[in-house]
């Protein structure tokens, strides 16, 4: 693509705009930070973990009350897909941060 030409959006028809993926930016942001908590040291990773797994259970309840042009880049498959692997993955992770015990 050239300089002044816009990627198109295939569901709506118009052009895919930072403003709009907002879902997707919160979602990120979330895991980024939660992340970024986790690395800090052995008496934060409990927590960041937990900010990953909320994340990923938000953007899963995200995809599934935003309408399909709504929910941007958090459309990557079938809306019972996209659910159910953030959902799957986010469980996943919050019961495992709360299972693994503390180190010693």
């Amino acid at each position: 693509m050239g300089p002044g030409t816009r990627q198109r959006d295939p569901v709506g028809g118009g052009s895919v705009r930072p403003r709009r993926q907002w879902p997707l930016l919160l979602v990120s942001a979330l895991v980024l930070g939660g992340v970024v908590a986790a690395l800090l040291g052995p008496d934060t990773w409990r927590a960041g973990c937990l900010v990953v797994g909320g994340a990923l259970v938000l953007g899963a309840l995200l995809r599934l009350v935003l309408s399909t042009r709504r929910a941007g880049l958090l459309r990557v498959r079938s809306k019972a897909f996209d659910v159910g692997v953030m959902l799957l993955a986010g469980g996943a992770i919050l019961v495992l941060s709360v299972v693994v015990p503390a180190g010693r």
